[in-house]
């Protein structure tokens, strides 16, 4: 009996009765990597199609709520900067998205595609699209 309440009092000096979960990076969380995701191919969409534009104010607000999201799942300001410094999974984002694209008809060879795909978007008010707007 002395053990485990000498054990109890060591366990709540040292800050909890339990161990902390480790958490899994955070390109690896679903939410977070769809969020990067739809700001990617917005951000793709605006930059090769003049006839739409970007909402700074939506991507900006839409930005600001995954990294709370993050932040609420229980990550570190350091984990959160980590990821959006992570160059390696910057680019297999890139690659997926613009696959898709060019799955969908928008490549440098076809770039009314980009305009096609944001249109598709905006009309279907995803993700990506509400961070678009038609001229």
């Amino acid at each position: 009996m002395k053990r485990i309440k000498h054990f109890l009092v060591l366990a709540l000096i040292a800050g909890g009765a339990t161990p902390a979960v480790a958490l899994p990076p955070l390109y690896e969380n679903r939410t977070v990597v769809s969020g990067f995701y739809a700001i990617g191919m917005a951000d793709l969409i605006r930059r090769n199609c003049d006839a739409i534009s970007p909402r700074y104010l939506r991507a900006y607000n839409y930005l600001k709520a995954l990294e709370k999201y993050a932040q609420d799942a229980g990550y570190s300001d350091a984990q959160i900067e980590e990821l959006t410094d992570n160059r390696e999974e910057k680019e297999k984002l890139r690659a997926r998205i613009e696959a898709e694209l060019a799955d969908r008809g928008a490549s440098p060879k076809t770039p009314e595609g980009y305009c096609t795909v944001g249109r598709e978007e905006i009309a279907k008010n995803s993700a990506a699209g509400r961070l678009l707007r038609a001229r």
